[in-house]
C-alpha cells in the first residue's frame, strides 16, 4: 500500500455559487476523494484527470497528473511522484478501496491530454498522458464509462462523485492561455529535471489553438 503524504491531497476549498455547492480545486499533483455531495475541480492542458467512483459505497475521486509512469522508482518524494500517472492513479485507487470501494464495481471517466500550445506538440505529451491512462485503467479492469482525451483546447473539468456527473468546457479564447500557463511551465521544469538541462525555451504561452467559442457538456 502506498503512503498518501498529505500535501498531495487537494486543499483549495471553497463555495462553487454556480452549482450551490461545497468544492475542491485540484492543481497538478494533487487529488481528492470524497463521500460528501460536493464538485470536484480542476483546469487540464496536457495533463489527466481520472473521475472514479462506487456508486455503491457512495464514495469517489479524481487525480490530476502531469507524465504517464516515468516517476523514478528509487524516490522518496511523494509529493513529485504524484505528478507522474503510475503513481497518481495507484494513489487515487487505494484511498478508493480504504473507504470502502471495490474494483468490481468502479467505474471511471477520464479527461485531458490535450495538445494545447503549439510549441509542446513535438513532445506529444497529451498524447502519452491519454494513452496511458486508458491502459492503466484496461490492465486494473476499471470500466470507463466515459472519456474526452487529447484535441487542441484545454479544459475545465467539474466532478460530482456522488451522482457520476462531470461537466466539460473547452476553452477556446486566447486568454484561456493564462489558465492552463502554471501547469505547463511546471510540467516544462518536470521534464528539464528529467533531461538534467538547466535551461530550455519550450513555451509560448500566448499560443494557444484558434477558436473564440467555449462549449459545456455533461457525461
Amino acid at each position: 500500500m502506498i503512503s498518501v503524504d498529505m500535501e498531495q491531497v487537494a486543499s483549495r476549498h471553497y463555495f462553487d455559487r454556480e452549482f450551490g455547492v461545497s468544492a475542491v480545486k485540484l492543481l497538478p499533483g494533487e487529488y481528492y476523494v470524497t463521500s460528501e455531495d460536493m464538485v470536484l475541480t480542476t483546469v487540464l492542458g496536457s495533463c489527466v484527470s481520472a473521475c472514479v467512483r462506487d456508486r455503491t459505497a457512495g464514495i469517489g475521486g479524481m487525480n490530476h497528473f502531469m507524465l504517464p509512469d516515468d516517476a523514478d522508482p528509487t524516490s522518496r518524494d511523494a509529493a513529485a511522484a504524484m505528478r507522474y500517472g503510475a503513481y497518481a492513479m495507484e494513489v487515487l485507487l487505494n484511498e478508493l478501496f480504504k473507504g470502502g470501494a471495490r474494483r468490481e464495481r468502479l467505474e471511471a471517466k477520464v479527461f485531458g491530454g490535450g495538445a494545447v500550445l503549439a510549441n509542446m506538440t513535438m513532445l506529444n505529451i497529451g498524447e502519452r498522458n491519454a494513452d496511458f491512462v486508458l491502459r492503466y485503467l484496461e490492465m486494473e479492469q476499471v470500466r470507463v464509462a466515459a472519456q474526452d482525451l487529447r484535441g487542441k483546447f484545454p479544459r475545465r473539468i467539474n466532478y460530482f462523485p456522488g451522482t457520476g456527473l462531470v461537466t466539460v468546457r473547452k476553452l477556446r479564447q486566447q486568454g484561456d492561455a493564462l489558465l492552463v500557463q502554471h501547469e505547463e511551465q511546471e510540467l516544462a521544469q518536470v521534464l528539464l529535471n528529467q533531461r538534467g538541462r538547466n535551461r530550455v525555451e519550450l513555451f509560448d504561452t500566448g499560443v494557444l489553438r484558434n477558436g473564440n467559442k467555449k462549449r459545456a457538456l455533461s457525461v
